[in-house]
């Protein structure tokens, strides 16, 4: 496309098609999961500026700027945490601050109540 090419027209969507409909349905209840792709790591939960309370959870996912924790306790949305995992055989420690939780989805989660929470690293 060169700069003097007139831009496509943008797609139209007919959201009430039987076929689109159909489509959407097999969709219907899906969840994704991608803890199958990171080795999950112990990990100790410091809660809170004083980080008096240290619970036991499990690193699942870790990427730049985000952690997702499993934990089978409740820690509030916006509540600050450090994450303290072995790493190499050395301590590491992350601070952050919890951005969102839920309720886990595989069986298993539910059995053990397990929730799974967003950190947003700093």
């Amino acid at each position: 496309m060169t700069h003097h090419a007139k831009p496509r027209p943008p797609n139209i969507v007919d959201w009430n098609d039987p076929q689109l409909q159909s489509l959407l349905d097999k969709t219907e209840g899906w969840s994704l999961d991608n803890r199958g792709v990171f080795s999950p790591v112990p990990c100790e939960l410091h809660i809170g500026w004083g980080a008096g309370a240290v619970r036991s959870a499990t690193l699942v996912y870790e990427r730049a700027g985000v952690m997702v924790i499993e934990a089978n306790f409740i820690i509030h949305a916006g509540e600050q945490v450090r994450v303290d995992r072995m790493l190499a055989g050395a301590l590491r420690s992350s601070w952050g601050t919890v951005a969102e939780g839920r309720d886990g989805h595989r069986a298993e989660d539910r059995v053990q109540g397990i929730r799974v929470y967003w950190v947003h690293v700093r």
